[in-house]
């Protein structure tokens, strides 16, 4: 959680670091930007990994892209450091997922100063899905946390083209020289999404069972795609152990089910996964959330693991 000095401190920092930076260039940071290293290129700086997925296939060749949360770390619980700061100041795009996902973005922009930044809200323009609580007063707490809705829309293919045009359209207007390049980048990757979504389109309504367990609520999207439906053992923001009440009713509905698999994601809690898997006689299997690169596998290639392996469970 932020504190609530962070904005002050913030720009009391920066002001440090840039001063430092225009005295000396012999200690630069070697993550910031590095204008002659990037020379010709649109500087863009992404929020986490699928975006940094969506601005490379759009840019291509004509952008150096920085994604600011590192590996490994939800986005929900990160904080920028100065030189994340300095990136985005030098930055000629900025993209976030937004949907509470970053909750640092507003006092993190309010701080800087470039006018002619171009700030992408990537969530602009998606068809969102309302979060559930289990109770009002949880319900309270992550709307002023997070906000109302499922911040997981790059996990749709559907969202996933949104997402990329907005990009795209940013892009152009940073680079309007280059538009057709973009353009063209853009059309070849949605035609991507599209083959896949169509593939797996066709595979699940073949199927009468729709139901699927995971470590964590992020498939909203997806299975709003392909007409699946997920039960979790962490919520949309993977906060908290399930109570026992949870527990008894993920493994009855597994049973009921016959639920053969309990998928587990790199950032969720294996071990109650793993606990209902041994309840319900399943096995556990890894699934891709995409917030940070797994198994050096790239967007589509790490949605079609997913809905391989949801679909073969289905079956």
């Amino acid at each position: 959680m932020l504190r609530k000095f962070f904005t002050a401190a913030l720009i009391a920092v920066l002001t440090m670091v840039f001063t430092a930076c225009g005295n000396s260039s012999a200690g630069e940071d070697k993550s910031t930007i590095n204008s002659k290293a990037a020379e010709g290129k649109i500087s863009v700086v992404v929020s986490f990994n699928p975006l940094r997925e969506f601005a490379e296939a759009v840019g291509g060749d004509k952008v150096d892209v920085r994604v600011i949360v590192p590996e490994g770390m939800e986005p929900h619980d990160f904080e920028p450091k100065p030189r994340d700061m300095e990136n985005i100041m030098k930055a000629k795009v900025f993209v976030y997922n937004g949907l509470g996902m970053e909750g640092w973005t507003e006092k993190t922009l309010s701080a800087i100063e470039n006018k002619n930044l171009q700030v992408v809200d990537a969530s602009k323009g998606a068809e969102l899905i309302k979060t559930s609580h289990q109770d009002e007063e949880e319900s309270k707490e992550d709307s002023h946390e997070h906000g109302d809705f499922d911040p997981h829309i790059w996990l749709s293919l559907k969202e996933a083209k949104n997402e990329a045009k907005n990009i795209k359209e940013a892009l152009i207007k940073a680079d309007l020289e280059n538009k057709d390049y973009y353009e063209k980048n853009y059309e070849a990757f949605a035609s991507k999404l599209d083959a896949l979504y169509n593939e797996y389109k066709t595979k699940f309504e073949g199927l009468s069972n729709k139901n699927f367990v995971t470590g964590h609520a992020a498939f909203a999207y997806l299975c709003r795609d392909f007409g699946l439906k997920q039960s979790s053992v962490e919520s949309v923001f993977a906060e908290g152990e399930p109570t026992p009440q949870k527990l008894k009713e993920l493994i009855d509905f597994g049973k009921a089910n016959n639920i053969k698999v309990i998928f587990m994601e790199e950032l969720a809690s294996p071990e109650v996964s793993k606990t209902i898997a041994n309840e319900v006689g399943a096995k556990v299997e890894k699934i891709y959330t995409i917030e940070s690169r797994e198994d050096n596998k790239d967007y589509v290639q790490s949605m079609r693991d997913n809905l391989e392996k949801i679909y073969s469970s289905l079956k």
